[in-house]
This record gives C-alpha cells, sequence and structure tokens, in this order.
C-alpha cells in the first residue's frame, strides 16, 4: 500500500530562471501550502515554470506524484501566455500523474464562456456569447440599446479585456475599461465595435453580461476545493464603478461558517457546483483542489433575500484565500493521490 509520505507534489509558479535556480516553499507566497502539504505526510517541492527551462520542468514534473499549479493564463506584467506550460501539463497527466487544475478542465471552467454555458444555473443572467467577429458585429447593438452591457473577452485575468458599455444617445456609447487608467470615454457605437473585431481572438469569443446595479454592494468570492466551499473573501470593487464610488477596499476573508454566505454555501454545495459539473462534463474528482467563483449581488427576491450573479470563476493562480482553505486543498489531494491509479 501506498502511503502519503512517499507522495511527491510539484506547485508550479511563473517565474524566470533565477528564481526557478533560488525557489524555495518556505519562501514563497505559497508558503502555507507548502506545510498543509507537508503536514498531510507528502513531500512538496517548488516548480518554477519559465519557457526557457521547458524541457527541465517536463522532466521534473514526470518525477511527481501530484502537480498543483498556479500560473495566470495571461501574465499581467509581460502578456505571455501558458501554452507551453500547458502542453507540459498534458503530457504529464497522460503519464499518470495528478495534475490540477488540468489544462483541460481550466479550459472549461476558468473562461468566461462558462457564463453563457451556465446560464440556465440559479447564478445565471441574460448571457450572450459571441463566438465570431459576425455574430458580435450583429449582436451586441440591439443589447446594448436595451440597457447597460459588460463585455469580457474570453480568455484573461486581473480584469484584462472587460469594459462597461451603455448607450449614450446618436448613435454613440460610454465605455469604461476595467484596467483602464484614462477613465471613462465616449465614442461612436460602431468606432468601438471595430475596436474589438480588430482584436477579436480567433477561438476566444466575447462574453457579454447585463451590467449589475448592485455593483458597489461589494463581490462575494466564494472558495472552493473541489465540491467543497472553504471560505469566502468579500470586497467594496471599484472596477467598472463611476470614479466617485473611490478607491477599492481590501478583501475580508473568512471561513466556511461565515454566517452571512451560508445560503450561498448551501446552493454552491448543494446545486450549482453539481449542475456546472454536469454542464461541462467534469467528473467530481477533476474538479479543481482550488478554485473560486466570484459573485455581485443581484436584484432581490420576492421574500427580501440577496440573489447573487456569476461574474468570473478563476482556476488557474488562486491567490491570495482564507486561511482555512491551504489545509482543506492539501486533504482533497492526498485523497485523490490515494484513490488514483498506481503509475507504472
Amino acid at each position: 500500500m501506498t502511503t502519503s509520505n512517499s507522495f511527491k507534489v510539484a506547485v508550479v509558479w511563473r517565474g524566470d530562471l533565477p528564481a526557478r535556480a533560488e525557489a524555495r516553499g518556505e519562501t514563497s507566497r505559497l508558503k502555507a501550502v507548502f506545510e498543509a502539504l507537508a503536514a498531510q505526510g507528502m513531500a512538496p517541492e517548488p516548480a518554477v515554470f519559465c519557457e526557457e527551462a521547458a524541457a527541465e520542468i517536463r522532466a521534473q514534473l514526470l518525477r511527481m506524484d501530484g502537480v498543483l499549479v498556479w500560473v495566470d493564463p495571461i501574465a499581467t506584467a509581460t502578456g505571455q501566455r501558458r501554452m507551453a506550460l500547458d502542453d507540459i501539463l498534458r503530457q504529464v497527466a497522460d503519464a499518470g500523474v495528478l495534475v490540477s487544475t488540468h489544462p483541460d478542465v481550466a479550459a472549461k471552467m476558468g473562461v468566461k464562456a462558462v457564463l453563457h454555458r451556465s446560464r440556465t444555473l440559479g447564478w445565471g443572467t441574460d448571457c450572450a456569447f459571441y463566438e465570431t467577429p459576425a455574430a458580435f458585429e450583429t449582436g451586441f447593438p440591439s443589447r446594448v440599446a436595451a440597457g447597460p452591457r459588460v463585455l469580457k473577452q474570453n480568455r484573461g485575468n486581473g480584469g484584462i479585456g472587460v469594459w462597461k458599455v451603455e448607450a449614450a444617445g446618436g448613435g454613440a456609447v460610454r465605455v469604461l475599461e476595467a484596467r483602464g487608467e484614462e477613465g471613462e470615454r465616449s465614442l461612436p457605437l460602431a468606432a468601438f465595435i471595430a475596436e474589438r473585431l480588430a482584436t477579436f481572438e480567433a477561438g476566444g469569443g466575447l462574453v457579454d453580461q447585463p451590467f449589475q446595479a448592485r455593483l458597489l454592494d461589494g463581490m462575494v468570492r466564494c472558495y472552493m476545493s473541489g465540491g467543497r466551499v472553504v471560505g469566502f473573501g468579500h470586497q467594496m470593487v471599484c472596477a467598472l464603478a463611476p470614479p466617485e464610488a473611490g478607491p477599492a477596499g481590501p478583501r475580508l476573508y473568512s471561513g466556511a461558517d461565515d454566517v452571512r454566505f451560508q445560503r450561498l454555501r448551501g446552493v454552491m454545495e448543494g446545486d450549482w457546483t453539481p449542475g456546472l459539473a454536469r454542464l461541462l462534463d467534469i467528473a467530481p474528482a477533476e474538479l479543481p483542489v482550488i478554485w473560486d467563483a466570484d459573485f455581485l449581488l443581484g436584484p432581490r427576491t420576492a421574500s427580501g433575500e440577496d440573489s447573487y450573479v456569476l461574474c468570473e470563476i478563476n482556476v488557474n493562480s488562486v491567490f491570495p484565500f482564507p486561511d482555512e482553505a491551504p489545509g482543506i486543498l492539501a486533504a482533497t489531494t492526498l485523497k485523490r493521490l490515494a484513490t488514483a491509479r498506481p503509475r507504472h
């Protein structure tokens, strides 16, 4: 019988060659994850990814029993994408190594198209997905004419490729970019559409959601390990808000038992996460060992309760997280390793 202290687990994050050479779990931002994995009897080791060391990283990961990944799809500082890493992770997984989050699962859960695919769940809205430039050019004008919309490019993180668009009369729109520093601008709708068409990503697409009027009531981030809620983060947000709203507040973390979010916890564990897995054809054991779902508050129900509107799922580089998360994700990892088929 394989014992837990024989499970070797690589913790992957992006860096450069010097960072790879100097990486230590105890000095990394993921120190708590290393400690939690070790506390469960596993042997974690750092695996800093950079394209220049792809062959070395592949060889390292093939020696592992498990691989846990914290790498954004688009590097904020450099704009680099992680296709090379995804290729390695697929090869490693095919060799029998546990990989979380597996790139194929991330391609289903960690893109904005999931908002459209899961719109029939209780978190959904009147959401459209434009897979082609022609679909966007013909479909978007009527939707933005009916009310403010939020456009999101399919692949992105950190607010990259997110715009609030509102009709301003006379064929013009007011546009506010989530990561923009220039503030709101006005331009003809045709000009805005042309901007998006010029950068339309083949195979990517654009998601179109109604703008949520209760934005300034804050965002609730629900942290998950597999199908289990491990905690929450509540934050007053400023992205897409008017300048007078002021700066964003800090994200305040709490555990799964936070009384404010027990209804959200119940529907996430009992309804929405199982429903999402069925819709996306993801087995429960393939759900990421750490992921989160961001919710804005929607219209109140007839009984006065808050409704929740999904605005993003994060599966690639979930950090920071509540204090309770590392221990639970380590336990999830150990359970999956212990029940996985033996490697040959």
